[in-house]
């Protein structure tokens, strides 16, 4: 057992435990007999000194001080405690530690006052108690000194797992292999999984350290955010409520489907199942219930979803308190099998995690309810409890510490004695400041440059593509006619889907071809590689974020630009998960994004052109079929790296066959050679003329090109080149290089004036002095697209008025 390699672990470590402490009454006993011996004025009066103490620091984690002023100049983690000692001690955490800590050492526990199977009874040895033990201890002691760091200035992450020590059984129940996304309060489950994946307890804590103290050397997030996580198959858990959800169950289906298609040396196993916990208070997030409907509809359907969905109850979400609605909701909500738990117990937590996790790995997704739960110290350092609870219940919630129940349940049935217990407490409380210790010395992010750096994974530049692509299979043959965008796209498809088993193409309605008939056949052919999903953009985008991490590369078509809102903040989670883990678990997967800019029909939900630009995303917008082709190739092969990447279709576009009368001129060959790519450095430039440059991309370079020929022939403004720059999320080398050839340059922008993609662009040749001094910036109306009209788009006689406006322009010379 792995808890064996914990335990010498311990016992080499150079600590020596603390000298015994002096047998005193339990803290349960000590509170019976002062309530016996005191009269109501007398614990009034108590009770009043707490309140006192909790009110006086409180202000202290509120205000950000933390205590800095009385420990500048100390040069260590330890210096800066015993300077505010005596304030430390105060803490209720700090308190309650040396009130179990006592009663340890007193061995007089007594019985457990809640009824739990016995270890033995759900199978659990003695080593495996022992280990969860050593997390359970950790996971409140860690809990500690965050609260401690804290307040000396030198700790940034607060919220508390203390009353969910307990779901250590968690991580004895799954598998070491297991994918799982914890809820940022289930420290112990994690700490279970580290260790019995053979990582040395020092180091287990020192890792946790570093993330509470927002070191870089944190190999979780590198000093970005404090995340529970570590081993390999850990997946991230952002401050979004339950946006672990629907990853969950995509991470549940990829590691199924991917062995199914054939493909090698995956990162996950295929019979494993993806376990995904929670608190009570998360259920009623949109996330949550995106995924479980997600996961009975697969269940429904006959296909193999193993997720379990781990919930904690502790009765409270912040300062909402549960009302019991979790048991109704669990009850009247959720179709799939419900296995409950004691979350007190270890066992109780263990036998029935392993239940579900055993029935879940047949293929049917399910749920555990930890409950009983109370959860202590409020929900972190800032949380003004008494705003919402009584002093009574302050107290309680306090006075409920599960890990003294567990010590005597131990005790009880001879898995340990009290002396083995105190010196395991106090070698890991050394340990734990020991890593707190060093993790406060250590670089903390300071470089802008360091963070913009960890956005996406690098670029996989050209010759390396292409390298890629030439050791693929052969792609199927394709026809030499000129082909409408539309075609263009569909066979780049059918090339790429046929060339990489490991691609897969997901979306609503696209089995049959989908709105535009992009996809048209591609079911026939590709099976369920093209397949069809409810109409949920945040399942959708969820379930892309895990097939990515089950070691497929996904693309996510989204029927509509406006419907990316219904799924935005899933899809911002996608971008960020880079950055968010310093490039350790990237989510590289192709959006496509249709239904955008100009058209008649649908109105504004059809013919959105506003787009999200987050770093750490590549926008690239193509105006024409052949070069939607080659930047095909690209993306995906930027998406097999780990980049994120919106492929934005102009609706206006997919079906065009003419630029000017029937010239049939935007129809074009499609490109048959598969290393044949467009990387984001690369523009297209449309005409030879160094008098004007007027960029744009998409269904804006047509209108461009139309604007160009009104100019020429209705206002005599010769020498006009129209730049077809597609990237559209940072200004690519091949527009900083042509931009400075031009006397002006009109940016003539399909999205919106001020939420337009261009102005950005503008800024960066403006602090490069790459601009001439005659720019206009024209873009699309600043209001909503009206049914049956196309009104507020780009049009012509926009570029026209700006480039006319620009040319009568009299730059100022200024000496």
């Amino acid at each position: 057992m792995a808890s064996a390699s914990v335990a010498k672990s311990l016992r080499s470590s150079a600590f020596r435990p603390p000298a015994p402490r002096t047998s005193i009454p339990t803290p349960k006993q000590q509170r019976q007999q002062s309530l016996l011996s005191r009269s109501c004025s007398q614990r009034a009066a108590a009770a009043a000194t707490t309140t006192t103490a909790r009110k006086t620091l409180l202000p202290t984690f509120l205000s950000g001080d933390f205590g800095r002023g009385s420990c500048r100049g100390f040069a260590s983690y330890r210096e800066k405690k015993e300077a505010q000692a005596g304030k430390i001690e105060q803490l209720p955490e700090v308190k309650r530690l040396r009130e179990l800590r006592e009663a340890i050492a007193s061995g007089s526990l007594g019985a457990p006052s809640v009824a739990a199977p016995t270890y033995k009874e759900v199978g659990l040895s003695k080593e495996d108690v022992d280990l969860a033990m050593d997390a359970a201890f950790a996971t409140f002691l860690l809990h500690v000194q965050s609260r401690v760091s804290n307040f000396v200035g030198e700790g940034y992450y607060t919220i508390g797992p203390c009353g969910e020590e307990m779901l250590a059984g968690v991580g004895l129940a799954l598998r070491p292999s297991d994918p799982s996304a914890l809820h940022y309060r289930h420290v112990s489950t994690s700490l279970v999984r580290a260790l019995r994946h053979g990582k040395a307890m020092d180091q287990v804590l020192l890792d946790r350290a570093r993330g509470y103290c927002v070191s870089t050397l944190d190999p979780v997030g590198g000093g970005h955010h404090c995340l529970v996580g570590g081993c390999p198959n850990d997946f991230l858990v952002t401050s979004t409520l339950a946006s672990q959800s629907c990853p969950a169950v995509g991470r549940a289906a990829g590691l199924r489907l991917a062995p199914h298609l054939g493909l090698q040396s995956l990162p996950l196993p295929a019979d494993g199942i993806s376990y995904i916990s929670l608190g009570d208070g998360s259920v009623n997030n949109a996330h949550f219930l995106s995924a479980i409907n997600l996961a009975e509809y697969m269940q429904h359907r006959g296909f193999q979803c193993p997720t379990l969905f781990g919930i904690s109850d502790n009765g409270i979400c912040i300062s909402l308190k549960g009302y019991s609605w979790l048991k109704k909701f669990t009850e009247q909500r959720l179709g799939m099998k419900i296995f409950r738990a004691d979350g007190t117990s270890i066992a109780s937590v263990y036998a029935a995690t392993k239940e579900a996790a055993d029935f879940v790995r047949r293929g049917s997704p399910a749920a555990v309810v930890y409950e009983g739960i109370t959860r202590r110290f409020g929900h972190a350092a800032t949380d003004r409890q008494d705003a919402y609870l009584t002093e009574e219940e302050i107290e309680a919630a306090e006075d409920s510490c599960v890990l003294s129940e567990e010590c005597a349940r131990l005790v009880e049935q001879g898995y340990a004695a009290y002396p083995e217990l105190l010196s395991k407490m106090n070698r890991i409380e050394e340990m734990i400041e020991t890593a707190f210790d060093q993790a406060t010395q250590e670089p903390k992010v300071s470089s802008r440059e360091t963070l913009i750096s960890f956005n996406s994974q690098p670029e996989v530049y050209k010759t390396e593509v292409q390298k890629q692509i030439s050791s693929l299979p052969a792609p199927p043959a394709t026809p030499k006619s000129p082909q409408l965008m539309r075609q263009c796209m569909t066979l780049a498809l059918d090339e790429q889907l046929s060339m990489r088993k490991n691609l897969v193409y997901i979306g609503e309605d696209v089995q049959h071809g989908g709105y535009y008939r992009v996809t048209e056949n591609l079911h026939k052919k590709h099976g369920f590689r093209v397949a069809d999903f409810p109409p949920d953009e945040t399942s959708l985008i969820g379930v892309g974020i895990g097939y990515a991490q089950a070691g497929l590369i996904p693309i996510v078509e989204i029927p509509y630009a406006k419907y990316l809102d219904c799924g935005g903040d899933m899809f911002f989670e996608a971008v960020i998960m880079n950055w968010l883990s310093a490039g350790k678990k990237p989510a590289g997967m192709v959006i496509r994004l249709q239904g955008f800019d100009k058209g008649v029909f649908g109105g504004n939900y059809h013919t959105h052109n506003t787009l999200h630009l987050p770093p750490g995303l590549d926008v690239v917008a193509y105006s024409n079929g052949r070069d939607y082709a080659r930047g095909l190739r690209n993306a995906i092969a930027q998406a097999e790296a780990g980049r994120v990447v919106m492929l934005v279709d102009s609706t206006d576009l997919i079906n065009r066959r003419h630029l000017f009368d029937k010239d049939d001129a935007w129809r074009m060959p499609y490109p048959d050679d598969p290393t044949d790519i467009m990387p984001f450095d690369e523009v297209r430039v449309h005409g030879e003329g160094r008098r004007v440059a007027i960029v744009s991309y998409g269904n804006g370079v047509p209108t461009s090109l139309r604007a160009r020929k009104v100019l020429e022939e209705e206002h005599g403004v010769k020498d006009v080149a129209v730049i077809d720059a597609p990237y559209l999320s940072s200004l690519s080398k091949g527009l900083a290089d042509v931009i400075p050839k031009y006397d002006a340059v009109i940016f003539a922008d399909v999205c919106k004036m001020g939420q337009h993609p261009q102005a950005g662009l503008i800024c960066e040749l403006q602090r490069r002095q790459l601009l001439p001094a005659r720019w206009r910036s024209v873009a699309a109306a600043t209001t909503y697209n009206p049914l049956g009209s196309t009104v507020t788009f780009l049009n012509e006689d926009d570029i026209v008025k700006a480039t006319l406006s620009s040319l009568l322009f009299v730059p100022t010379i200024r000496r």
